[in-house]
């Protein structure tokens, strides 16, 4: 080199060196960080997957977060469901001990009513109290409201359905396809039960229920034939009625559906040329045994085929769980007819996706379990067993008690059951899936955020080697123009 103004290797030298110094202060940022992308300039395109990334996993984490208090919600109305049904179950050992009317004093029975009030009481407050953070899970707070109910529905249950959050009601309709039959076999009697001018004849009478016989001798009347059978009703789980045919009594099985039957079997017949039972009214065709059973009722709820038994039917799908019990003697009871409500609120909400949606959103109602709603409407209410109620142990109908007790005791075991599947496979089952997608996601994120320190200390080693190369030859080249002086000395 013979020019000094300008030392073009010494420039070279200092680009080099600090690009390398450039790269060793990256490396040092990403181990001292541990991050790969600590701004935009690092790398556009991996910070804007990295960060909506991040904001995923803050929203899975948001969402474990609601699965697990959504879990700690029904373990909360569990214990309070749980000491109900204990209780339910001393209220039908203390019915039970009170029916052995022979051995049981008056002030034993006063002292069983005692016992009862006592329970009955602690029922209402186990519903009143049981409470997280200052929410009654029990008294019907997260119970569905409807509107516009028929009276041919005599019980409306909404186990879930999603509201939007406009607070809009949501339609339900119910069509009869097919009605609920009840079973039925018909008696041919008369006016008056004739045998050929004489003689009688036994039949045994099979219901839900029970087994009964019954022996007519010719010239009974029609009348106290239908007394006679009805006076086991509730035994036998059949009822009596004079047919259309007025020479005919129609006995029918008291429950619909087909699990439902009557049975008539002619046991003995002292005038063996008659027969007396009959498929129909109109039927000319007599047998000695004939079994007939009921009919479920075909029913579409907002157009899906329910699920029915008798005349009880269900639909349960994502967000829309619903039942319904028609009056088998309504007009609803027939094909074609049909009618509709709409749920106007209600239900406990959990969000337990990452999104805030109405997809999103889990509904469930809690029914009321105060002693004025458990029970049902065809056989009453706890409230019954009350002093002075129609179904107190005192003075009132033991086998009424009984059957509101049973009744009772589904009520809160099915509720107990629903909140159980709702736990474990709603609950439990989300939290799981969670799990893993937070896994993913972060895997994700830090494949793209993260320092990968194996690959970064080598570059670091490697831009340290270069950078000290690139200083020492810029030390070269400043020295370089000093050879020119010895063309001066010479």
């Amino acid at each position: 080199m013979s020019r000094i103004s300008s030392n073009i290797p010494s420039l070279i030298a200092q680009r080099v060196l600090g690009n390398q110094n450039k790269g060793l202060a990256t490396s040092l940022q990403r181990l001292a960080t541990g991050t790969r992308i600590n701004r935009g300039a690092d790398d556009p395109a991996g910070l804007i997957a990295s960060e909506n990334l991040r904001a995923e996993k803050a929203a899975i984490n948001s969402a474990i977060t609601n699965s697990q208090r959504a879990d700690q919600v029904m373990n909360v109305a569990e214990g309070g469901l749980q000491e109900v049904s204990n209780m339910l179950v001393e209220l039908q050992g203390l019915v039970g001990a009170t029916a052995n009317e022979a051995g049981v004093s008056q002030e034993e029975r006063d002292a069983n009513q005692l016992q009862m009030d006592s329970i009955l009481q602690t029922i209402d407050r186990v519903a009143n109290a049981t409470s997280f953070q200052g929410t009654k899970l029990l008294n019907g707070n997260f119970d569905y409201t409807v509107s516009g109910q028929s009276a041919n529905l005599t019980d409306v249950t909404i186990n879930a359905a999603k509201l939007s959050d406009a607070g809009t009601a949501r339609s339900v309709s119910v069509t009869v396809l097919q009605s609920a039959q009840t079973g039925a076999v018909f008696l041919s009697t008369g006016a008056t039960f004739g045998n050929g001018g004489s003689g009688e004849v036994s039949f045994e009478i099979t219901g839900t229920k029970g087994v009964q016989q019954f022996t007519f001798a010719s010239g009974t009347s029609q009348a106290n034939i239908l007394a006679a059978i009805n006076s086991f009703k509730d035994s036998l789980g059949v009822s009596a009625i004079q047919s259309t045919d007025a020479a005919r009594v129609q006995l029918n099985s008291t429950g619909y559906g087909s699990d439902s039957f009557i049975r008539v079997k002619e046991l003995s017949n002292q005038n063996a040329g008659t027969s007396f039972i009959y498929d129909a009214v109109a039927s000319a065709s007599a047998v000695d045994d004939l079994k007939d059973s009921g009919r479920n009722a075909t029913v579409l709820i907002n157009g899906t085929q329910a699920t029915t038994d008798g005349l009880r039917a269900r639909v349960s799908s994502d967000g829309f769980d619903v039942s319904v019990s028609i009056d088998g003697t309504s007009a609803l009871n027939a094909v074609g007819a049909s009618t509709t409500f709409a749920i106007t609120s209600g239900g406990a909400n959990f969000n337990l996706s990452p999104s805030v949606s109405l997809a999103g959103k889990v509904s469930l109602g809690i029914e009321t379990v105060t002693t004025g709603n458990l029970g049902g409407t065809a056989s009453g209410f706890l409230s019954d067993l009350k002093s002075g109620g129609t179904a107190n142990v005192q003075n009132g109908d033991l086998s009424k008690a009984q059957s509101i007790i049973d009744s009772a005791i589904k009520q809160v075991s099915s509720l107990r059951g629903r909140l159980g599947a709702f736990q474990k496979n709603v609950v439990g089952s989300t939290i799981s899936s969670l799990g893993v997608a937070l896994e993913n996601t972060t895997a994700a994120e830090s494949a793209i955020r993260d320092t990968d320190f194996a690959s970064e200390t080598a570059s670091m080693t490697r831009n340290q080697i270069l950078s000290q190369a690139a200083t020492q030859s810029l030390a070269l080249a400043n020295s370089a123009p000093q050879s020119i002086l010895s063309l001066l000395r010479g």
